[in-house]
């Protein structure tokens, strides 16, 4: 009863001693035996898998950043040149977009096998989350009035410090930020709340998606995973990937909420203390 009870609680190295056991209930013990390997067997392939995959991920794009580089470095000596062919001049543009969006794609997923596999180096400091998220909204705002999108701000608290690293803080907003002004119906409203909840700063966004959300709530935190199912707009389904490995590590949450065409993320900092 003490092995099923171990085993079932995740403690997959509980030793479970047959020799003490009576004759009765001998086979039982070594079925329980039998399920406990099975599980360590399954629970150690899975552990491995998903290490070569992101193993994977991260060599080939290491391996694809270096010719992808010097493409960009040719297309801007081409876009130095005289050039009087204006179907020539379309196409270095459109080779300097692609090139450029194929050259965020492999940083995304770098990005995304270092967080998941927490190699990223943390460095916790003093932050002010409200100030944070204003900035943040100020250098998007252009983008922001572009969509049609009106921000609605709600910051009662002006003092809310976390303990977080500012890079990865700048990332996760930016990701947030990204996902809002790629899925979002135009011409609606975004609101935002920053607010305390013990032990934690809590940043909540929500906007109104303008495709149908398809998909169970748990799949949107997912390697690309996108809202949009067509794959119609730019993005590689990472965002919300990065952004949630990136609190984690931060010894947060970032949680996703879906209420019809409501699409609410919740974002739980430590505060500082």
């Amino acid at each position: 009863m003490e092995a099923a009870k171990q085993i079932s609680a995740g403690n997959l190295d509980y030793k479970l001693n047959t020799e003490d056991i009576s004759v009765t209930f001998l086979a039982f013990a070594e079925n329980i035996q039998s399920i406990q390997g099975g599980l360590k067997k399954a629970v150690d392939e899975a552990v491995k898998g998903e290490r070569m995959k992101t193993d994977l991920i991260t060599n080939v794009s290491h391996d694809l950043k270096t010719p992808l580089t010097s493409i960009i470095n040719y297309v801007d000596l081409l876009k130095m040149e005289p050039v009087d062919n204006q179907k020539a001049q379309e196409y270095i543009k459109v080779l300097d977009e692609k090139s450029t969006r194929l050259k965020a794609l492999i940083e995304d997923l770098i990005e995304a096998s270092k967080a998941s596999s927490r190699n990223l180096t943390v460095n916790m400091e003093k932050l002010d989350l409200c100030e944070l998220i204003m900035q943040a909204i100020g250098e998007y705002r252009e983008k922001f009035e572009k969509c049609g999108l009106d921000i609605r701000i709600n910051n009662d608290d002006k003092n809310i410090f976390v303990q977080a690293d500012g890079k990865h803080m700048w990332r996760i907003i930016e990701n947030l930020i990204s996902n809002i002004l790629k899925y979002s119906m135009k011409n609606s409203r975004v609101y935002i709340s920053i607010t305390k909840s013990e032990p934690y700063g809590v940043l909540i966004i929500k906007n109104i998606s303008e495709l149908p959300l398809e998909m169970p709530v748990e799949h949107l935190t997912e390697r690309f995973v996108r809202g949009d199912i067509s794959r119609t707009t730019e993005g590689s389904g990472l965002g919300l990937s990065i952004a949630r490995s990136l609190t984690n590590i931060q010894k947060g949450n970032l949680s996703i909420e879906i209420d019809g065409d409501l699409f609410k993320v919740i974002l739980e900092i430590p505060l500082w203390s």
